[in-house]
């Protein structure tokens, strides 16, 4: 058995999906495993997937399994990719199961370029809000505060308020910057806590707009896997373990290991994923449907296209809630701004008239 290594350089999500994609198409030709990866890591243009490859070329040539090879490389696989494999190799349906995990992949990586597309205009005025924001006190506020100083009135609420925050920001930028840069640490450090992402999962599921987008991410691909190892023959409750553990949502994988051990007891599926409270009424009909008639993996895949077009429609919705968001936050800045500069010239003028 060859020593477990982990590779320095990740595997680009694309990179993975062509190549198992590529994988699928050999083994279908008859081509052994072992012959079929030393060949896509000779081909391999990119390094990081070249050198995972090589290294599970050399895993197999030991004598490891397939499954084996990839649980060495868990920052280059997704976390579902090695159970679903392993069920796979159980049932001799390596092929169809490779090519279903390269959709998978495809499927992630799409919804990602989704989700940045719909992220990047909100990012860009946030940059734009912090960069005004900058200026203003960094350059401009401050020659205001000297002069409105120099000419003895008594300022406006919102002037005041206005030259209050510059001299904060003035004396206090650098424990601002100190603090953020805990508060990403700590997020990190908390990552790495079971009990800090069972929160944050929490949490995140009961936002407006993200929680349901969360939500309907989840039972998508919990359903399309679970469509594909039912379809493999693949038992149920090994079924479940591996569908839970690829969702990446502790609130989920939680429920699902209850209703799994409630299954096991002999409650059936569709009855404890319901118990859960996290699917919606279409999906548990879905799956008692397909539990009552023997069509389980087909209710599944029907269930898992219906939530994908969901999950389309709930990423576009992300795009018009943040882009008003983050305009009307970066209006009401300078909006502010204006109002308090030009209020306080305003009490100038007055003043210089009247004297």
């Amino acid at each position: 058995m060859a020593k477990l290594t982990i590779s320095e350089a990740r595997v680009k999500p694309v990179d993975l999906m062509h190549a198992t994609r590529q994988l699928s198409a050999f083994i279908r030709a008859g081509i052994p495993v072992f012959e079929a990866v030393t060949e896509l890591a000779d081909e391999a243009a990119s390094k990081p997937l070249r050198r995972v490859l090589k290294a599970m070329a050399d895993d197999l040539r030991a004598g490891s399994t397939l499954t084996d090879s990839v649980l060495r490389h868990p920052k280059d696989f997704p976390n579902y990719y090695p159970g679903i494999l392993n069920a796979a190799e159980i049932t001799g349906r390596l092929d169809l199961v490779l090519d279903q995990l390269a959709t998978y992949i495809e499927r992630d990586i799409e919804a990602r370029r989704k989700i940045k597309s719909v992220m990047t205009y909100p990012v860009i005025i946030a940059i734009m809000a912090v960069g005004t924001v900058v200026v203003l006190t960094a350059f401009v506020l401050p020659q205001f505060t000297s002069f409105f100083s120099d000419m003895k009135v008594e300022l406006p609420a919102a002037t005041r308020a206005l030259m209050a925050a510059t001299a904060f920001l003035q004396a206090w930028w650098w424990l601002i910057v100190i603090g953020f840069i805990v508060l990403v640490v700590a997020y990190k450090f908390g990552m790495r806590r079971t009990g800090f992402r069972r929160v944050r999962d929490r949490i995140v599921l009961r936002l407006p707009v993200i929680g349901p987008t969360v939500r309907s991410a989840a039972i998508e691909r919990f359903t399309r896997i679970m469509a594909s190892l039912v379809s493999a023959g693949i038992s149920l409750p090994e079924a479940m373990a591996v569908s839970a553990a690829s969702l990446r949502n502790l609130v989920f994988e939680d429920a699902l290991a209850v209703a799994r051990h409630d299954m096991i007891a002999g409650s059936g599926l569709a009855g404890p994923i319901t118990a859960t409270g996290l699917f919606p009424g279409m999906a548990n009909q879905m799956i008692r449907v397909g539990e009552e008639t023997g069509t389980l993996d087909t209710q599944l895949e029907v269930a898992a296209d219906y939530y994908a077009t969901e999950l389309d429609y709930k990423i576009n919705k992300l795009s018009t809630v943040f882009e008003p968001a983050m305009i009307l936050i970066m209006g009401g800045i300078v909006g502010f701004v204006a109002i308090a500069l030009v209020s306080a010239m305003y009490g100038v003028f007055q003043a210089g008239n009247l004297s």
